[in-house]
């Protein structure tokens, strides 16, 4: 009696696996979305770096050809996303809602009808059952009387101070109990007979109530296994025939990669089938054949002093037309700095790993692919970057100047970086020593305090008071 009660608690545990259930899709559907994203920031930022890159001709439509097939991944990620929550999710709380309805005390309705339908079923046999115990229990008293009569009988035998009359007394007490343990056992048997008849028909009812708590929950385990086989064929992206075309183009665009080709191409735009400008004999003119001074090209030149300015004292990094490495653009740089991480609003708001490879990311190439390169070229010792002599600057241009009648000591207003070899590099804040005052193009001659002496612009600095 009252055994059913895991029974009834299974309708219960049913309602909250339902619950389970959905928040275990829930999570892999944001685990699908997040990687989605990652692969689609991993693709805009690596496709930016290799058109940017030195790499070129058909070798770089393959490597691109990876950025293609992770946007086109990360599609079918979202969609696999979609699937999970918009259908799977959403059918699993359709169904429980379908399946169980709460009550305005609490509860379910399902699990109050299984409740009261094996109590009602138990009800009668359990009345018999109580019958059968008390039966039972006056029984085993009668026993126990019988035996103490028939005790105090015998005692009272060996007893010579015991009149007869109170002898007699005992004796009727005896047989009196003998009577009652004669009754009580033929009570006793008969409502356990009639136990044993209603068994079977307790046995069908409770049967019965049974069966519809299996066909409750045989309906929510085949809708189970229905939902996870749905979530199997949304997760298994094998039998996507996208997902299958994705990975024979990838492997079509590298085969297509052809070191001939390239190397072709590269003779005919960069190398000896480029088409060439020889010198040729020019009529002179006094417009167009106007010599103009280094420093009046410097001035001519499209924003060169300017682009140094920082007014809040943040060195800019200029391209350098011999630079070493890949200068990545401001807003290449963003989306790096800006990578996406899942977990920043969850657990750790602190640097994520993306921003501690910024620097690592920003320098991918020794070149740019379209980068300028000097034309101008001189077989003096001086200009030739392979001899001995420094090329980063570190030498003096002017030694065979004039020395300076009068030196000023300078503070830099902005940051400066060099455009050539013979202009010095400071930032905002920086003292210096001016050798040779402004000329007419607004440059003068200063010396740091490491030596290095070149031009810089006048307006760049101040006396220091």
């Amino acid at each position: 009696v009252g055994n059913y009660k895991r029974t009834v608690k299974r309708i219960d545990d049913g309602h909250r696996l339902c619950n389970d259930l959905m928040n275990c899709i829930h999570e892999r559907a944001r685990i699908e979305k997040v990687y989605a994203q990652q692969l689609t920031e991993w693709a805009k930022r690596w496709k930016q770096l290799v058109e940017k890159g030195p790499q070129y001709g058909t070798v770089e439509r393959a490597w691109c050809a990876f950025m293609s097939e992770a946007e086109k991944v990360s599609e079918l990620h979202l969609e696999v996303k979609g699937s999970l929550m918009n259908e799977d999710f959403e059918k699993i709380k359709n169904w429980q809602k379908e399946a169980f309805h709460k009550q305005m005390m609490g509860g379910f309705k399902e699990t109050k009808e299984a409740e009261d339908g094996f109590r009602k079923a138990q009800k009668p046999w359990a009345k018999k059952l109580k019958e059968v115990e008390a039966a039972k229990k006056a029984y085993h008293a009668a026993c126990k009387e019988e035996k103490l009569a028939i005790s105090r009988e015998t005692n009272s035998k060996a007893d010579p101070a015991l009149n007869p009359e109170q002898l007699k007394k005992l004796q009727d007490k005896v047989e009196r109990s003998k009577q009652d343990v004669l009754k009580t056992k033929e009570k006793y048997e008969k409502s356990l007979k009639e136990l044993d008849n209603a068994t079977p028909q307790y046995m069908e009812n409770m049967e019965q109530v049974f069966e519809q708590c299996q066909q409750f929950e045989e309906k929510r385990l085949r809708f189970f296994r229905e939902v996870l086989l749905e979530v199997q064929k949304h997760l298994d992206l094998s039998n996507v025939a996208s997902y299958k075309n994705i990975y024979r183009e990838l492997e079509q665009n590298i085969k297509t990669a052809d070191a001939v080709e390239d190397l072709r191409w590269f003779r005919a735009n960069q190398g000896p089938g480029m088409s060439m400008n020889w010198p040729q004999f020019e009529e002179w003119s006094a417009d167009l054949n106007r010599t103009l001074s280094r420093r009046e090209k410097k001035k001519a030149s499209d924003g060169v002093t300017l682009t140094g300015i920082n007014q809040t004292g943040d060195q800019v990094s200029q391209p350098n037309k011999h630079s070493s490495s890949l200068s990545v653009q401001s807003n290449t740089v963003q989306s790096v700095q800006s990578s996406y991480n899942p977990f920043e609003d969850e657990e750790d708001t602190g640097s994520t790993v993306s921003e501690k490879e910024d620097n690592k990311i920003k320098n991918v190439s020794s070149y740019e692919k379209n980068q300028t390169y000097p034309t101008d070229w001189s077989d003096e010792e001086s200009n030739n970057p392979f001899s001995s002599t420094d090329a980063n600057g570190d030498t003096n241009p002017f030694d065979e100047d004039t020395p300076p009648a009068m030196e000023v000591r300078v503070r830099a207003l902005y940051d400066y970086e060099g455009q050539e070899q013979d202009e010095l590099s400071f930032k905002a804040g920086d003292e210096l020593t001016k050798i040779e005052n402004e000329d007419e193009q607004g440059w003068c001659k200063g010396r740091l305090d490491n030596g290095q002496v070149g031009l810089y612009p006048a307006n760049y600095v101040e006396p220091i008071q």
